[in-house]
C-alpha cells in the first residue's frame, strides 16, 4: 500500500490529518536534520495503522516534504 504524505517538521505538536485514504498530512515536533523528521512521521503512521514501524518505508522524498511511503 503507497501513502503519500506531506511532512511539516518543527510543529508545535506531532499529529496526523488524514485528507483521503492515501494522501496524509503529518506533523512532527522533531527538526528536518539527520532524518530526525522521517523518523517521527514513520512513527506517526506506524501508531496511526497500528502496525510496527518497520513496515514503513520511504520510497522518495526523503530529503523533501513530499513523500511517498510504502507499508508492506
Amino acid at each position: 500500500m503507497k501513502i503519500f504524505a506531506k511532512a511539516k517538521p518543527n510543529s508545535k505538536k506531532d499529529e496526523i490529518k488524514k485528507l483521503d485514504d492515501t494522501h496524509f498530512e503529518i506533523r512532527v515536533t522533531a527538526e528536518a536534520k539527520e532524518g530526525k523528521a522521517n523518523a517521527a512521521a514513520i512513527k506517526i503512521l506506524s501508531k496511526h495503522f497500528n502496525i510496527p514501524p518497520s513496515r514503513i518505508n520511504i520510497r522518495s522524498g526523503a530529503k523533501s516534504k513530499q513523500k511517498i511511503l510504502e507499508i508492506s
